[in-house]
């Protein structure tokens, strides 16, 4: 994983000389006043773990296992927004672990809580490092916001527990260390004719684990269900004890704890291994396009495909903007055309007639039929844009995400409002949006930005995402559908769940872990009367 940027830098590549043309003419965007940093050259604070306290984390995990080099430190700071890129490469690395430490199993996680606990040691567990909502920011200084003070703060990297343990073919459930990246999950079911199905932006990189910590959702969502759709049972280490969860698919045995360590992003306790639901692996793809007139009509369409069905298992919709740029097609962007385009796929048994009767649905509401080649260019590039993203900001462009969800019968209001507190905070920005995530009740919309960077690109985005937040509250809809809550949204997310709501958080976190080791800041906000 690229330090300044995604995934493999083999894979990155420079903008076409005329896409270039188009940013400057068109959005002002000019080259960036200085090149990005080479990695020795980030900034970052000394290791403030003194060191009986390094050699306790060695005593658990052994010393190869706590790493200190600055590479090492540098590969583990923050995750993969537009913000943590901009710092990168201007050389930030204020926020850096002291230490990243290494567990190869689950007793080890617990000890390392307990030891951490003890010696007051921040810990933020550490996945494929793809957050995009500030969930990988260390406590810089070692400074608890409120609190006293940390001795320090670690990077607790699960990549060593990376082993698939069990598969159930009967009960269709495989379990997983919570370490093992999407692909090669992927691989090991795929020797058993399986597979989990779940397939997100971050997929090339991302962790079960972080799957479940996030409530990740994939873009075959709409046949396969949400990555907490899949979840049967959870281990989690936390530095009041382990949790061993989910005996059965469904239970009335009070609450359903699954759904309290699902979405807590680290601020509970450590995901240590996860039971799945699994699929047979699928005899057919494939995968077409159709264009609409409007977003307003090909909305219709999708909420008719996801209330009526049948329902195809990809299903996104990308409004006028979004279809006339063409984000998957770095190298023609802005001949994507009029219209919006509705990408559909089908996976599985009995394709042909899923096609048919969901093709009967789109016609009827005004669907034109494009053939297999725009769903088939989006299958292939359909894990490009964050390569993108860095080619933009390396010719001086802002470009950043952001997503939110809502009702039918909200969603004009929340698409209008997002799209204009984005337009009044940023100069002259192009907005794009798709639906990529769709249920009998409503539907995601996801929302590209990109503009021109200013002096401060960072304080530049910060005032655009107060914004975007704002006007998600304010419109009703919820501030995050499969991102998470991170540092970015945590005061968002305070205002959507209300006083009461937070209290339950934080009572969570007090009980699992008095003494805020676990990943503070995120998630949950601090008691009011330390703020």
């Amino acid at each position: 994983m690229l330090w300044s940027g995604w995934g493999d830098p083999a894979r990155a590549r420079e903008l076409p000389e005329q896409v270039r043309g188009l940013l400057r003419d068109f959005l002002g965007v000019r080259a960036p006043a200085t090149p990005a940093v080479a990695l020795e050259s980030v900034r970052l604070p000394p290791v403030a773990l003194p060191e009986p306290l390094l050699g306790a984390l060695a005593g658990v995990v052994g010393a190869a296992h706590v790493l200190t080099s600055h590479g090492a430190r540098v590969r583990h700071t923050r995750g993969k927004s537009t913000p943590d890129l901009l710092r990168m490469r201007a050389g930030d690395g204020s926020d850096a672990p002291d230490a990243v430490v290494l567990p190869g199993s689950h007793d080890e996680v617990a000890e390392l809580l307990r030891v951490c606990s003890a010696e007051r040691i921040a810990v933020v567990p550490f996945g494929g490092g793809t957050s995009v909502v500030g969930g990988l920011s260390g406590v810089a200084g070692g400074a608890a916001p409120g609190g006293p003070g940390f001795a320090g703060v670690i990077a607790l990297d699960l990549a060593r527990l990376d082993r698939l343990l069990s598969v159930d073919e009967e009960s269709l459930v495989a379990s997983f260390e919570a370490g093992v990246r999407a692909p090669e999950a992927e691989r090991l079911l795929a020797g058993r004719g399986l597979t989990l199905g779940h397939f997100p932006q971050s997929f090339e990189y991302a962790t079960l684990g972080g799957f479940a910590a996030a409530r990740s959702s994939g873009q075959a969502s709409a046949g396969y269900g949400r990555f907490d759709d899949m979840v049967m049972g959870l281990t989690v280490a936390t530095p009041s004890g382990t949790l061993d969860l989910g005996r059965a698919p469904r239970s009335a045995a009070g609450p359903d704890l699954r759904q309290l360590m699902l979405g807590s992003e680290g601020a509970f306790g450590v995901i240590t291994s996860l039971r799945l639901r699994v699929r047979r692996a699928p005899v057919e793809r494939r995968y077409e396009g159709w264009r609409f007139g409007t977003f307003a009509e090909g909305s219709a369409a999708v909420r008719a495909l996801a209330q009526e069905g049948p329902l195809p298992t990809v299903l996104r919709l990308s409004d006028e903007t979004e279809t006339m740029i063409g984000l998957a097609k770095p190298d023609a962007i802005g001949s994507g055309g009029s219209g919006c385009l509705l990408i559909a796929g089908y996976e599985g048994g009995s394709v042909a007639g899923r096609r048919a009767e969901a093709g009967a649905v789109l016609s009827r509401m005004g669907g034109e039929p494009l053939g297999a080649e725009p769903g088939e260019a989006w299958e292939r590039g359909r894990f490009s844009a964050p390569y993108l993203r860095d080619s933009l900001l390396a010719v001086g462009a802002t470009v950043e995400t952001l997503e939110t969800a809502g009702f039918w019968s909200n969603l004009p209001r929340l698409y209008d409002a997002v799209r204009l507190a984005l337009a009044g905070s940023l100069p002259s920005p192009l907005v794009m949006c798709h639906v990529s995530h769709v249920y009998e009740t409503g539907a995601s919309l996801y929302f590209t930005v990109v503009t021109a960077q200013e002096g401060d690109p960072v304080a530049q985005w910060d005032r655009a995402k107060a914004a975007a937040n704002a006007a998600i509250v304010e419109a009703g809809g919820t501030i995050t559908h499969h991102h998470g809550v991170g540092r970015d949204h945590r005061d968002a997310c305070a205002a959507e769940l209300g006083p009461a709501g937070v209290s339950v958080l934080q009572a969570v976190k007090a009980r699992l872990d008095p003494a805020g080791i676990l990943n503070p800041g995120v998630l949950v906000p601090p008691p009011a009367r330390d703020i």
